[in-house]
């Protein structure tokens, strides 16, 4: 457990935004992590769209476009995105 603003949050579990949240309406999920000594709300996914990671296809293109094999580190969008696929 951390703090962040004032509250306890567990660390590296995206949770989906709920109504009334920052950030609802604008991303889909939200995930606390560890930047440094300091905890971060990383906010990622588009709220319009349904994932389809069920279809290999789109999978596939999916994890190419955003270059998944290279994610990056936990406290960017991207890497959290692929995670999800």
């Amino acid at each position: 457990m951390a703090q962040y603003k004032g509250k306890d949050v567990k660390l590296n579990k995206p949770y989906p935004i709920r109504k009334g949240e920052d950030g609802y309406g604008r991303k889909q999920m939200k995930v606390y992590v560890m930047d440094g000594n300091k905890v971060r709300k990383v906010m990622f996914g588009d709220p319009n769209s349904e994932i389809k990671r069920d279809n290999p296809e789109r999978r596939k293109a999916f994890r190419d476009r955003h270059n998944c094999d290279n994610a990056g580190p936990k406290t960017k969008a991207r890497h959290w995105s692929c995670k999800a696929w």
